[in-house]
């Protein structure tokens, strides 16, 4: 491809936990989105942060140059290089940091640190339909569960958060009291469609926009445990009735703080984001409450859920519209967020 003026070609690299990904923009629209997954952590029922970083630097060469092949770009025609710089696992973060930085040496080329979690409700800038300013983004990942106002793709403010556990790992822990493989999220999902929600789990009583889940996770234990001294086979026996009492509950408690930001800011247009807004429920809930309340609902993709570097590109390019670039000194940090 041939590099002309006006062209912003923006390289995009996420390495925050387990997934190695690039992406190519080009003037604010997707060129590529590659993304290397790790399977090994599975064995362990986790991200083994030594196991993810030290993958990343064997896969991190590649995945960049299949990006830019697929893009049909060449290093050379590059504007920017956009890259997470956290939240993350630091050895994760430093791998990608550091490639960042040797490419915007190499090539004389800025450098653009991004939030991941500002990735994540940007994703929605990638394809049609857009939300307009201001808008709420329920953010839900495995890390995080937070309620976002966005009044510009450069200002955002957390209205809510979680006080404990996010919600994706009340989904993974309760999976590991399943006996499920890691992640365990996608894995109830799927059961949860196959089964009744007959089980009753307490929700939290939490003021205001905040989330709480370990009292949840807390509950499901001791259900579990009292009903398997009854009966050795029962989690066998009601396995896919278990998800879907689960999966009932953790996205009701999501739905019900969702609906009171809506009614608090009086604003109608609404955005999931994170690796937990691709579960089916936590979707079609949002679509049935976007019906009732008359909300403008926005889902991403299931590709732009879970991390990957074209939320980073998206993110990267509006910062390199207003002029924001990082300095060659930054280093990873793994506390960054969005703030409330």
């Amino acid at each position: 491809m041939t590099k002309h003026k006006n062209n912003i070609l923006i390289l995009a690299i996420e390495s925050s936990c387990d997934d190695t990904s690039a992406a190519v923009m080009v003037d604010g629209r997707v060129r590529s989105n590659e993304v290397a997954t790790q399977e090994m952590h599975r064995a362990f029922g986790g991200v083994v942060p030594e196991l993810a970083s030290r993958v990343h630097q064997e896969h991190i060469t590649l995945v960049v140059d299949v990006a830019l092949r697929h893009a049909g770009v060449q290093a050379k025609d590059l504007t920017a290089i956009a890259f997470t710089r956290g939240p993350g696992l630091m050895g994760s973060l430093l791998v990608g940091i550091s490639f960042a930085k040797g490419l915007s040496i190499g090539l004389g080329i800025p450098l653009i640190g991004v939030n991941h979690m500002e990735a994540h409700v940007l994703a929605h800038f990638i394809d049609e339909p857009k939300p307009e300013f201001p808008f709420l983004c329920l953010t839900v990942s495995g890390g995080h569960t937070e309620i976002i106002l966005v009044n510009s793709p450069l200002e955002m403010i957390r209205l809510g958060k979680t006080l404990d556990d996010a919600a994706g790992e009340a989904f993974d822990k309760t999976g590991k009291m399943l006996g499920l493989e890691y992640p365990a999220g996608p894995i109830i999902d799927q059961l949860a469609q196959k089964g009744e929600p007959r089980f009753s789990f307490p929700k939290p009583r939490i003021d205001g926009l905040d989330f709480s889940f370990s009292g949840l996770k807390t509950s499901i234990l001791y259900f579990l445990r009292d009903r398997v001294n009854e009966n050795p086979e029962f989690i066998e026996e009601n396995l896919t009735d278990i998800c879907t009492s689960v999966q009932e509950t953790i996205t009701d408690i999501l739905i019900e703080k969702l609906v009171q930001a809506s009614e608090k800011t009086g604003i109608r247009e609404i955005a999931i984001a994170g690796g937990v807004s691709a579960n089916r429920t936590l979707r079609e809930k949002v679509t049935g409450a976007s019906a009732k309340y008359g909300w403008n609902n926005y889902i991403p993709r299931l590709e732009y859920c879970t991390d990957n570097a074209a939320m980073i590109a998206m993110a990267g390019h509006f910062k390199y519209l207003a002029g924001r670039f990082t300095s060659l000194d930054a280093v990873p940090d793994v506390r960054l967020g969005i703030p409330g």
